[in-house]
């Protein structure tokens, strides 16, 4: 099923293709100009962003996306590059054995080079939390080869949260900013957005090493659906609730309390999911019902690489915040 994109995705594009558009100001006679520097942005495939808006922005080589490798089995996949959904699907089902990587150093220097010949002057590149992959280390290591500045940034956070992130990146680059400003902006935004998630078992995340063996007793051996989030880049337990109905219901009622406590107008929201498209349709229309300032949820599978690790019929909503620098 194709994602879906609400209203504020749709403007957000608007707004991006109407600066390209822009004649450029004229300075005043007492007033020089100040130099405008090409930014482009650079992410990985864990930012969860949707593949038509992914198309649109990196067109002109303002975006660049590097796949995140995932291994099933003996064979290695790219997110973005391979259908990997299906496979992962039978490989969690089975407990086959799948495992994750950063991408290679080589790939972002290509990034960053491929923006160095499109005429970008300078990089923003985010990335997956460092508290759970190795990729932002190799981002800075690729930027140590290259002639082009290039920022490098820990997200410390996941999915469309970092995603989030990414897009205000791209919108305040588009509008001329520099690239410490586009850096800035990114992570004050990402600093805003929150990531709430529940799991039917806590197993997949045992096994890569994201939550103690003894959290993962607790969940089995007593039933316990625990209610996780992403903070300072690291999963963290929330609640403890007794029910899977209990603990959707649960993870329903602390994110539209989030959304309430936002700016109304400027909330955002977005849903993954592995495995269990129907709960997430479900899930975001009750949160549509309960924060009628917001925009429509964009419902999304979970990326692989994230999905790896989560597992099966996980539910995660992301809460953030308009990617719209002030006037």
């Amino acid at each position: 099923m194709p994602e879906r994109e609400p209203p504020a995705w749709i403007w957000l594009k608007e707004r991006v293709s109407r600066l390209r558009q822009l004649p450029s100001p004229v300075p005043v006679a007492d007033k020089p100009m100040a130099a405008v520097v090409r930014t482009a942005i650079v992410t990985d495939s864990a930012a969860a962003l949707p593949a038509d808006w992914v198309a649109a922005f990196a067109a002109d080589g303002r975006l660049a996306v590097v796949p995140m490798p995932v291994m099933v089995g003996d064979e290695i996949y790219g997110e973005g590059e391979d259908d990997i959904t299906q496979t992962l699907s039978l490989a969690l089902a089975s407990g086959a054995s799948v495992k994750t990587s950063r991408p290679s150093p080589g790939q972002f220097e290509q990034a960053y080079l491929a923006a160095q010949r499109r005429g970008f002057e300078a990089v923003v590149s985010i990335h997956l939390s460092s508290e759970l992959s190795g990729t932002a280390d190799a981002a800075r290591l690729a930027s140590e080869r290259v002639t082009i500045p290039v920022e490098v940034v820990d997200s410390r956070t996941v999915g469309m949260a970092q995603g989030m992130g990414v897009q205000s990146a791209v919108v305040a680059a588009a509008t001329g900013q520099g690239a410490a400003e586009v850096r800035e902006f990114a992570e004050k935004r990402m600093a805003r957005t929150k990531v709430y998630f529940y799991v039917p078992s806590l197993e997949q995340l045992r096994r890569g090493g994201r939550i103690g063996a003894a959290a993962s007793l607790l969940g089995t051996v007593l039933a316990i659906k625990p209610i996780l989030a992403v903070d300072g880049g690291r999963i963290v337990p929330l609640e403890k609730v007794r029910s899977a109905v209990r603990a959707v219901a649960r993870l329903e009622e602390i994110v539209a309390a989030d959304v309430a406590s936002r700016p109304p107008g400027q909330q955002r929201l977005a849903v993954h999911h592995f495995g269990n498209l129907a709960e997430a349709e479900t899930l975001a229309a009750r949160l549509s019902e309960k924060c009628q300032d917001c925009p429509p949820p964009q419902i999304s599978v979970l990326p692989a690489v994230l999905a790896a690790h989560a597992g099966l019929g996980v539910l995660a909503v992301i809460v953030g915040e308009s990617s719209t620098p002030a006037d």
